[in-house]
């Protein structure tokens, strides 16, 4: 396994990797409460399947291969054939980088490919001297969350209109980046 930059994509390899999304019993239970000018949000863990299938399109591709552009993403290769991706986007507006996407073929899941990216990704942003690399990820993704605390991010935010799916709240997790 070989981990490297990531260039344009001329096709969309997804097609071929199984699965693209994730099926959990656990998902955190995200509460607001606002009373007045005061405002509180609980994460909790709650035992619920949850399970959520994507597709990745022609357009979505375009859309990614503006961010891949910037040469801030990795690929994932196994014999030259790309098995995964984490496409980064840095924000020189607050000096981040983010993680738009990570997605590994459903057959290398589980191989450390993500620690992987996320050590790669760490590097670049000491290299572009970035404070904090971050992300967002749906509370339902109890998985990806568990992986990102694991790897030391942390929730720093939430949206709780950010999908027309109501069951599903925008968690902001960053990592300080350590230059």
């Amino acid at each position: 396994m070989e981990i490297k930059k990531l260039e344009k994509l001329t096709s969309n390899p997804t097609l071929n990797w199984g699965f693209n999304g994730y099926e959990t019993d656990k998902i955190f239970s995200v509460s607001t409460i606002e009373i007045g000018n005061s405002f509180e949000f609980t994460i909790r863990e709650k035992n619920q399947f949850y399970k959520k299938v994507w597709e990745t399109n022609s357009e979505d591709i375009d859309n990614l291969n503006e961010i891949i552009e910037q040469g801030n993403s990795f690929g994932a290769f196994e014999n030259n054939e790309l098995v995964g991706w984490a496409i980064c986007d840095f924000r020189k507006w607050n000096n981040s980088l983010f993680i738009e996407n990570i997605l590994i073929h459903e057959e290398f899941r589980g191989q450390n490919i993500g620690k992987l990216f996320i050590k790669n990704i760490n590097r670049k942003a000491r290299e572009l001297q970035c404070r904090m690399v971050e992300l967002e990820v749906q509370n339902t993704n109890y998985p990806a969350i568990k992986f990102y605390q694991k790897a030391g991010f942390a929730i720093s935010g939430t949206n709780t209109k950010l999908y027309n799916n109501s069951t599903e709240t925008a968690l902001f997790m960053s990592f300080d980046v350590l230059i």
